[in-house]
């Protein structure tokens, strides 16, 4: 439930994402790659375990043992010649093949702070193609509105991620009251099975967690990470008394009175609510990047691909 007539702030910070409402798309998707290049260049230098970490087949280089590292990976040669415990690193295969499944359903068409969650969405999609383009890898798309589901292949190339980004910032958003299909959609990517690869699904999880079940299914051949969108009004509702409350999947309406009570109840709600959705997200076997409406996005993806790649190496324990 969100706040009727709430909208994205007037005044956008130069960290939000640009928007995809004002009537000059061409120009959003070019400063949107701008940002996303300029501040994520040489994050990764074309190794996408920093986005989400996992072995190899091609060995790598040798490192200390870490305690928790898996000793089937022991460098028995490497700790010969040095008296100490050594593992090998795998690199990340390449030709990686990514699939994105975005959830564009009503809900995400709300914002109350620097962006709507759906321009998060878009921006969330640049930011992973940009992340694991390169090295032979190709990307596609499912992208749902709860009104249809667009497919769009897995190719690769600067272009066609251009083109995939734009397709999706173009699709008609669906009428209100319409539902989403989340669990549908990821459903959807399990058909026909694919090689092994990174999935990836970009959605504000609200409402119950149908999809535990078909993201379970899918983290049995891939890698999954779970982008998590959120606005603050979603997570604490303030004290300015008579509010009108919507569900945009259902178009049902609630007038109530804020009150301190009322206030605490909601954030309690939604905290237990995140945590949910947490909890059945690691059941899921997925990593977890959480992104917000108020938050610098971009400085949110590096502290996640960063922190990966430090816990990957065993310098996070």
């Amino acid at each position: 439930m969100v706040a009727a007539g709430s909208g994205p702030a007037v005044r956008r910070p130069a960290t939000a994402p640009p928007s995809l409402r004002d009537g000059r798309l061409e120009a959003a998707l070019r400063n949107l790659e701008l940002s996303v290049r300029r501040r994520l260049d040489g994050l990764l230098q074309g190794n996408h375990l920093g986005l989400v970490p996992g072995p190899g087949s091609e060995p790598g280089e040798a490192r200390i043992y870490q305690p928790g590292d898996d000793v089937r990976r022991m460098d028995w040669a490497v700790t010969a010649r040095t008296t100490a415990p050594h593992v090998r690193e795998t690199v990340a295969d390449r030709e990686l093949e990514i699939w994105v499944v975005l959830d564009l359903s009503p809900s995400l068409d709300f914002g109350t702070a620097a962006c709507e969650k759906r321009d998060l969405a878009v921006a969330a999609l640049a930011a992973v193609a940009h992340l694991t383009r390169g090295g032979g890898n190709r990307i596609g798309a499912l992208v749902a509105t709860g009104a249809q589901t667009l497919r769009i292949p897995a190719r690769g190339g600067l272009a066609h991620a251009r083109g995939l980004v734009r397709r999706v910032a173009e699709t008609p958003r669906a009428p209100e009251g319409t539902r989403g299909e989340l669990a549908a959609a990821i459903e959807q990517l399990r058909r026909p099975p694919r090689r092994r690869g990174l999935a990836v699904v970009i959605s504000d999880f609200l409402g119950e967690p149908t999809w535990e079940r078909a993201l379970r299914a899918l983290s049995a051949r891939h890698d999954l990470l779970a982008v998590e969108v959120l606005d603050p009004r979603e997570l604490e509702l303030p004290d300015v008394g008579t509010v009108v409350l919507a569900d945009p999947e259902t178009g049902r309406q609630r007038e109530v009175v804020t009150s301190p009570l009322l206030c605490r109840e909601f954030a309690a709600a939604a905290a237990a609510h995140r945590d949910r959705v947490a909890a059945t997200l690691r059941r899921c076997g997925a990593a977890q990047l959480t992104l917000r409406t108020d938050s610098d996005w971009i400085a949110d993806i590096v502290r996640f691909v960063l922190a990966r790649k430090r816990a990957w190496s065993g310098g996070g324990r």
